[in-house]
């Protein structure tokens, strides 16, 4: 009996002793979070206005640029403007207002800098670069390339809404808005499934997503591109409102209707609860005769292909957009998130969401610039918009998550290297390319507002 209540008595001790070490444990995690928001704070308050830069060459207003030397001095489409989200966000925690308005010329600037190019055709660049001329295409037909990502209407939407509605700055150019829109919508559009795709692989934002990477031309209806361009469509309404054309926008509101329907239709798969890109590229019905078998008849003229697309049941990260994008189903959306998100096999990492299942035989985490590498590694911007997406369907505790693995893989970046990367490997959280990177990375100042309950700026 003494021998069983002393090994009682150890067994306690034992169990008391760990629940102290967890304590302290937990005291030091917390206490390191703490320290990381304040490292990231810091670092980012103190050099956000690296990204302010003046008028050159083909630049002719003011911008904001990514930062890092690899991006200095250019003007690239999706970067400046969740960039500027993350500016208006630091404006608003430490900025005066002399400060906020020393940073509309600059935000203003990204916008009608790509419309200064505008023109009658819509086609409207990706990037500027100082030294360059825009428009010029080398022969290459404009309505068969990739042009500027649809989110330049939300850009000045964002900016239009900071600015209680006052869109003024933008009328002159609006026509040119409504251009790139329309181009669009005649040239990047399938009309059979009414999903929009890219032209080629060429600076589609997130460069190397197998579903559109080396594949054929005009095949790819990118979950990624309709999200964004539904969105975008949703902006377009929201301006015109503002400049008292509510006409203009009823036709866009139409415009986003229909897409949303056609997502619903063509991106979700009921089987694996998750939105999925489509492969366009089949074959045209035809009514082709064949005379090999010895008589004439038509090819397959019995029961020909009835569907206008073939889903990629390929997982990436930008399945989880339909969440951002307000296009998800409740129903759906718990699926994405109970199924995918939550899932340590596929997406959940050590630092956030995967960029690619690690279930996926295309799965790397291997550096490269050219192109950038979005087959897994852990970017600031898919953390971001997937921490969005969670956040508008009410998934706080998932949001929290993942908000937290954010504070902490840049916080640590911070403290060991004293600068931000382009994007990192996802169980270590190690750097992996592109010291100095600034750019949507600074959206984790956003995630900090709202982990510590204090004014969030969101985008449109």
């Amino acid at each position: 009996m003494k021998k069983n209540s002393a090994l009682r008595h150890s067994g306690s001790t034992a169990i008391l002793f760990l629940l102290f070490v967890l304590q302290l444990f937990g005291q030091s995690a917390s206490k390191s979070a703490s320290e990381y928001a304040s490292l990231i704070k810091s670092n980012v308050y103190r050099d956000f206005k690296q990204m302010y830069r003046p008028p050159s060459g083909s630049l002719v207003f003011p911008f904001l640029t990514p930062g890092s030397n690899q991006y200095a001095n250019v003007l690239w489409d999706w970067d400046s403007w969740w960039s500027n989200i993350a500016l208006r966000q630091i404006l608003s925690d430490v900025g005066s207002e002399a400060d906020s308005k020393e940073a509309i010329k600059y935000e203003q600037g990204c916008v009608l800098n790509f419309l200064h190019y505008g023109d009658w055709d819509g086609y409207l660049p990706v990037v500027i670069w100082e030294d360059s001329n825009p428009r010029q295409l080398n022969g290459r037909d404009i309505y068969k390339s990739n042009m500027h990502k649809p989110v330049l209407a939300q850009h000045a939407a964002f900016l239009v809404k900071q600015q209680n509605g006052d869109a003024e700055w933008l009328r002159e150019k609006f026509y040119h808005l409504q251009a790139f829109v329309n181009n669009y919508k005649n040239h990047h559009r399938d009309k059979n499934t009414g999903l929009y795709y890219w032209q080629t692989d060429v600076a589609i934002g997130v460069d190397n997503d197998p579903c559109t990477f080396f594949r054929p031309n005009g095949s790819s209806a990118s979950i990624y591109l309709n999200c964004l361009m539904y969105r975008e469509l949703l902006a377009m309404v929201y301006l015109a409102d503002c400049l008292k054309i509510p006409e203009v926008g009823k036709e866009f509101e139409l415009d986003a209707a229909i897409l949303k329907a056609a997502v619903q239709e063509h991106c979700w798969d009921e089987r694996d609860g998750f939105f999925y890109s489509v492969d366009l590229n089949l074959r045209p019905v035809t009514n082709a005769t064949d005379n090999s078998l010895g008589k004439e008849f038509v090819i397959h003229a019995g029961y020909p292909r009835d569907y206008d697309c073939l889903i990629q049941r390929i997982e990436v990260w930008s399945g989880f957009l339909p969440l951002w994008a307000g296009i998800a189903t409740s129903e759906q959306a718990e699926r994405v998130v109970r199924e995918h998100y939550a899932n340590p096999k596929t997406f959940n990492s050590a630092s956030g969401v995967r960029t690619l299942s690690k279930m996926e035989k295309m799965y790397s985490v291997r550096a490269s610039a050219n192109p950038s590498n979005w087959r897994g590694p852990i970017w600031g911007i898919s953390n971001y918009m997937v921490f969005s997406g969670l956040v508008r369907y009410g998934y706080d505790n998932e949001a929290r998550e993942l908000a937290n693995k954010t504070v902490a893989l840049f916080g640590r970046d911070f403290a060991q290297n004293g600068a931000l990367h382009e994007y990192y490997e996802p169980e270590t959280g190690e750097p992996l390319l592109n010291k100095g990177f600034q750019n949507w990375n600074y959206l984790v100042v956003n995630m900090l507002a709202w982990l510590e309950g204090r004014p969030v700026v969101e985008e449109f």
